[in-house]
């Protein structure tokens, strides 16, 4: 076989265990279940461990949240393949094929149970010059800073909704950014009354008013939201409105976005029961597919408390039929009430509906406008007429915004769930080989 790429060959790892993810939900599963002497694989598209909310350059150290976990999870004996997206997930004999790439190569890994811990995207609903440069997502802009990017200086609005428009309002005062308004969508006494109900876990509360003080100076509104971004080749101006009067802010850059969504793609191609948009679990984190669990934010939007906990409960418990331990369970149960009045709060308003007009781009992949997608009765239907949905981010960004928008169901799921090379998706396992872990060089070895 002499000529032929070795590195082209799809290298082959198994596992007890496969983690979906690497954020706080995935790092809590997989130190948990590997420090109980489990083969663990941890896979994420990330460069470093961490997840979003726990981004960092790297090299660099983590938050003093983080790095105790990061630390723990190195120490733990688990193996972590980072820079490495999902493409299929496939029932096996014994478990689960997962077909992966993994620096344009191909990866198959062999488990027996998987633990989901896919986390969560912004939700983005069109206006009227959202595309233009300069504005961007809230969490997007979080992500920039901790990549070393520059708002120094730069006018910035904040206006969307939810709890992540504080960390980053905080990061950009801390920043050097002129931080003109945080702009909060949902109603004041919706806000106060949420507030006011955070006695309940105090840790939350604490955190909220730590981030409140680092950008003390800049005003906070609610009910208030952007109706339209304005410019010629970059965002210059924004026009906002509460319900009664509009006005217009001279802006550098708009941070937007509407809380989160959780990414359910790979929970629907294996068959979990999705439930209110989230991946339905029962008390110990199991799906309702065997030998599947979810952790995080795919089964609901709680935050980093949260999904440790819940990534402790599935880490301790996958393989097992020990029940969780009553400290575990009470403290998820407490962090649940408080996660689940939050999206009451914070949840999008109705006039957010009229927000694009017929010629609005809702598809920037595809540049499709609002007007196009309309008279459409499903999602399916869109894509046939205009290929909404279907260029590099596969309607990641469009599907959930017209979701909201026209009351669409979610269209099917059906592999590849992320983008791949050809050569990817057309990989075989050679032969007989035998997957080994923490892993074999290549299947090339195989033909030799």
């Amino acid at each position: 076989m002499t000529g032929l790429r070795v590195d082209f060959y799809p290298e082959i790892v198994a596992a007890d265990v496969a983690v979906i993810g690497a954020g706080p939900g995935g790092i809590a599963a997989a130190v948990s279940a590997a420090e109980r002497g489990l083969r663990v694989v941890v896979i994420d598209r990330g460069l470093e461990p961490g997840g979003q909310i726990w981004r960092h350059k790297a090299g660099a150290a983590a938050t003093p949240e983080a790095q105790p976990w990061i630390t723990r999870l190195a120490a733990s004996g688990a193996r972590t393949i980072n820079g490495t997206s999902v493409v299929d997930v496939r029932p096996d004999a014994d478990g689960f094929e997962i077909l992966a790439e993994s620096a344009s190569r191909p990866l198959h890994i062999w488990a027996a149970d998987i633990i989901l811990a896919t986390g969560a995207r912004e939700l983005f609903i069109p206006f009227d010059g959202w595309t233009l440069p300069g504005v961007m997502g809230i969490g997007g802009t979080q992500a920039l800073i901790k990549s070393g990017a520059s708002f120094a200086g730069k006018r910035v609005v904040i206006a969307g909704s939810g709890p992540l428009m504080l960390p980053v309002a905080a990061s950009l005062a801390d920043a050097g950014a002129n931080l003109l308004l945080v702009a909060e969508q949902a109603r004041r006494a919706a806000v106060a009354q949420f507030a006011t109900g955070l006695w309940r876990t105090p840790s939350l509360l604490l955190q909220a008013a730590k981030y409140r003080v680092r950008f003390l100076t800049s005003s906070y509104t609610t009910g208030t939201w952007v109706t339209a971004a304005h410019g010629v080749d970059r965002l210059e101006s924004i026009t906002l409105t509460d319900g009664r009067r509009t006005w217009r802010h001279d802006v550098d850059v708009l941070c937007t976005g509407y809380g989160l969504i959780p990414n359910v793609e790979i929970a629907r191609l294996i068959g979990c029961e999705i439930r209110e948009g989230a991946i339905a679990v029962d008390n110990r984190q199991r799906t309702n597919v065997d030998h599947v669990l979810a952790v995080g934010e795919a089964t609901g939007i709680g935050g980093a408390p949260l999904s440790l906990i819940e990534g402790a409960i599935a880490g301790s418990t996958v393989g097992s039929v020990e029940a969780p331990s009553g400290h575990l369970l009470r403290r998820r149960a407490a962090l649940v009430g408080a996660a689940g009045r939050m999206l009451d709060v914070f949840a999008p308003r109705e006039e957010l509906r009229s927000l694009p007009h017929a010629d609005t781009i809702v598809c920037r992949c595809e540049d499709v406008s609002f007007g196009a997608v309309q008279g459409a009765a499903c999602a399916r239907q869109a894509k046939l007429y205009t290929r909404v949905g279907m260029g590099p981010c596969q309607g990641r960004t469009c599907m959930p915004a017209l979701d909201f928008l026209l009351a669409w169901q979610a269209d099917s799921v059906r592999p590849p769930v992320e983008p791949a090379l050809v050569s990817v998706l057309s990989s075989e396992v050679a032969g007989e080989a035998t997957p080994s872990f923490p892993l074999t060089s290549s299947v090339g070895e195989a033909y030799q």
